[in-house]
């Protein structure tokens, strides 16, 4: 979705970065960073609705909350820090996070398209990653690395996105839930919450294989 933005991203609150003895303190060191995309990861918007009642509508386009949102960021706020990182435009991301976030969530910081990268789609066939649509040669990349100077250590950050490309400088770092479009039988959020629960205490997730993430995780889907 096209989302262009001309206003400052009022929820923009990065950490400071502090240093002691000549040494960078990071705030992450005992507790894991997790960064969560919006779009089709927490919710799904479209300028058409579906057939059934949309939660909230932000400028022109009709947003429905992924099933089992609100335990999700509940749950998430106790083991982890979290944060929002979308491509979406800064206004639009900062009207989705006031209707999904409950009112002082401890978000570190909520960050829109002006925080990512613009990149050329043949950077990605370089990485092995054939690219079938050629309409759009350009794509949006969250590099983690401009994390350290907000005093976050890259070991220690999970990047929650449902597109691979977006993390193509962060593989270590990345767990890709199922694409969200609206449906209302979805447990993504569930096993996601039982998979971060196995990383919560590890000191470099990026150590850790997360291709399949989801492979013998078991979910109570009566949570709600």
């Amino acid at each position: 979705m096209s989302r262009i933005s001309t206003k400052p991203n009022l929820f923009d609150r990065p950490t400071v970065t502090l240093l002691k003895k000549g040494k960078m303190k990071f705030k992450n060191k005992n507790k894991t960073l997790l960064i969560l995309d919006l779009d089709e990861t927490l919710i799904h918007g479209r300028e058409k609705p579906l057939e059934k009642k949309e939660d909230f509508k932000v400028f022109h386009f009709f947003i429905y909350k992924r099933p089992f949102l609100k335990e999700f960021l509940n749950s998430v706020k106790e083991n982890f820090l979290v944060a929002v990182w979308s491509s979406g435009s800064d206004d639009y991301v900062d009207e989705i996070v006031k209707h999904i976030f409950p009112k002082n969530y401890p978000l570190e910081f909520v960050w829109g398209r002006s925080r990512c990268v613009y990149r050329s789609k043949r950077y990605n066939e370089d990485f092995g990653r054939h690219t079938e649509d050629y309409s759009n040669p350009y794509f949006y990349v969250k590099p983690i690395k401009k994390l350290k100077k907000h005093g976050f250590y890259k070991n220690r950050v999970l990047l929650v996105d449902d597109s691979p490309e977006k993390c193509i400088d962060n593989y270590g770092n990345a767990i890709y839930p199922k694409e969200y479009l609206g449906e209302n039988e979805d447990n993504e959020l569930l096993f996601l919450l039982e998979y971060l629960s196995k990383l919560k205490n590890i000191e470099n997730v990026r150590e850790i294989e997360k291709r399949g993430w989801k492979s013998g995780i078991k979910i109570n889907k009566n949570s709600r």
